[in-house]
């Protein structure tokens, strides 16, 4: 039954050369006779030889390597095909301060500032810390800000490919924030002042050729010096073209402001003034953004509906920044936690050896969480590494058993409020390890536990997706982030400027 069933088999290979029969088949040596073979070679060879020399043509080879190419290109197209917001586009050119009309006729005319050499192919929150102090910087000089939009990639189509999925080249800034750092109207009492409101770098194009432009060099700028100096150090720069309309800041050698001033201590110096600036006292998620959170509200289940849309910032909160002014526009009993992983798996590593400490923002006075970058006087390169990734990248354990503390101290603060019960998690991991976290965070009690993967958006909220994440973060009873991450850093100053209990804002 073997034989015959190896021979119907056998006949399925078709044969080539050396008159080798398909009905033939070879049996294994004996082990007495390993050394010797007194068969023909070609009766040696094996039978899938036979399969690639019928079946692997040249013409078939070369079909193949023609078809890898569309292969590729389909996958990316079923990732699907990202919006382009020529709506929001289309809005920001109609938006009041951009009427090249109005201004032809304006006996005082707008002075602006623009940053060409602003920060691209980043994420949103290294772009959005930047563009926030830019536009601080071009209040304190008396100029209208010049806001970009978000690029990814300079090419001149409206998509690139990152990741094996389309992503959009550009998106305009308005889809992600309003307010005047977006052209939105100014807070009292100038908000009827349509000349001072931010434009867009389309707008400034028109309205100031390129003969019309002065630049001012970055260079010789005290980038090391303490946040406000810096900034005072700009204001006089630009004070001495006062008298220019168009201006544009040349940071081809040296960056306005760099990575070291978020991420370092230097940047608290800022944040009174910020606070009390229309740039981030009177900040704005977009209206786009708003709609996805509203959309989910199932999911975040606010008490009031009206937790979902935060009021207008107040301004000057400096003053009293302890006080909860805003805890009724929360979303009562969630903490929302940052827990970022893919390319983290990497820099969290990095970080411990380079011995970074939290970003700067994230070492606020008035926040309750501090980091030591060693664990003890004596550790060890390997104890210093668990360190950091606990803080970093912990595991679905280390991250239920911080949100455990983090639960009861809360409790303990706020006896009169109900517990904390629900988890949201900001994430950009895989779904089975968000199913990790989340039977890790049931067993300890928390009733409901969601991820950025649960919420439901449409193709251009899925494209605003991190600000969506980052309005729920801001809105959330208590915030877990991760205090090397400037996500979370900036999610924190926005709770600051809204005046939410600083002991609110955790990190893991």
């Amino acid at each position: 039954m073997t034989l015959s069933l190896w021979r119907a088999v056998h006949r399925l290979v078709p044969s080539h050369g050396n008159g080798l029969n398909a009905d033939e088949y070879e049996l294994l040596p004996d082990a007495s006779h390993r050394d010797h073979d007194s068969r023909p070679r070609g009766r040696r060879r094996h039978w899938l030889y036979y399969t690639c020399v019928r079946f692997c043509s040249v013409r078939r080879l070369l079909l193949l390597i023609l078809l890898v190419p569309i292969l590729l290109v389909v996958g990316v197209l079923l990732s699907g095909v990202p919006p382009t917001y020529s709506d929001i586009r289309a809005y920001e050119a109609k938006l009041p301060q951009h009427n090249l009309t109005a201004l032809s006729v304006d006996r005082d005319p707008p002075l602006y500032l623009r940053f060409p050499g602003h920060l691209w192919g980043h994420g949103l929150n290294n772009v959005l810390q930047e563009a926030i102090v830019m536009g601080y910087l071009a209040h304190l000089s008396g100029r209208v800000y010049v806001f970009e939009d978000y690029t990814w990639s300079h090419l001149p189509t409206p998509y690139t490919v990152y990741d094996f999925a389309l992503r959009s080249s550009r998106i305009p800034l308005s889809a992600f924030v309003a307010g005047p750092l977006a052209g939105g109207p100014l807070p009292h009492p100038h908000q009827n002042d349509v000349d001072k409101r931010s434009v867009n770098a389309a707008f400034f194009e028109k309205a100031c050729p390129r003969s019309a432009i002065h630049t001012v060099s970055s260079v010789g700028a005290p980038t090391e010096a303490e946040g406000s100096e810096l900034l005072d150090w700009w204001v006089d720069r630009l004070t001495g073209v006062r008298g220019l309309r168009c201006v544009e800041v040349d940071s081809s050698e040296q960056p306005v402001f760099d990575r070291f001033l978020f991420g370092s201590p230097r940047l608290l110096s800022l944040l009174p003034g910020l606070n009390a600036s229309p740039i981030l006292g009177a900040f704005a998620w977009s209206p786009l953004v708003h709609s996805a959170v509203a959309r989910n509200f199932a999911v975040l289940r606010p008490p009031d509906p009206a937790a979902l849309y935060p009021p207008s910032r107040p301004l000057a909160l400096a003053s009293s920044p302890s006080i909860d002014t805003d805890a009724t526009h929360t979303l009562a009993g969630l903490v929302a936690v940052h827990l970022r992983r893919g390319d983290y798996k990497r820099h969290c590593p990095r970080l411990a050896s380079w011995g970074s400490e939290y970003m700067g923002v994230n070492t606020h006075p008035s926040l309750p969480d501090r980091f030591t970058s060693l664990p003890s006087p004596n550790a060890t390169t390997e104890e210093t590494k668990a360190h950091y990734l606990q803080h970093c990248l912990p595991t679905p354990a280390q991250l239920a058993a911080r949100l455990h503390t983090v639960r009861a101290e809360h409790a303990a603060r706020h006896p009169d409020r109900a517990p904390l019960s629900r988890v949201y998690v900001l994430t950009n991991a895989w779904g089975w390890f968000v199913d990790s976290v989340r039977r890790e965070l049931v067993k300890d009690g928390w009733t409901e536990v969601w991820g950025s993967g649960d919420i439901v958006l449409d193709a251009a909220q899925a494209g605003v997706g991190m600000a969506v994440d980052m309005r729920i973060g801001e809105g959330a009873e208590v915030f877990l982030g991760n205090g090397f991450s400037s996500l979370s850093s900036n999610i924190v100053m926005l709770r600051l400027a809204r005046g939410l209990e600083p002991a609110s804002n955790r990190f893991l």
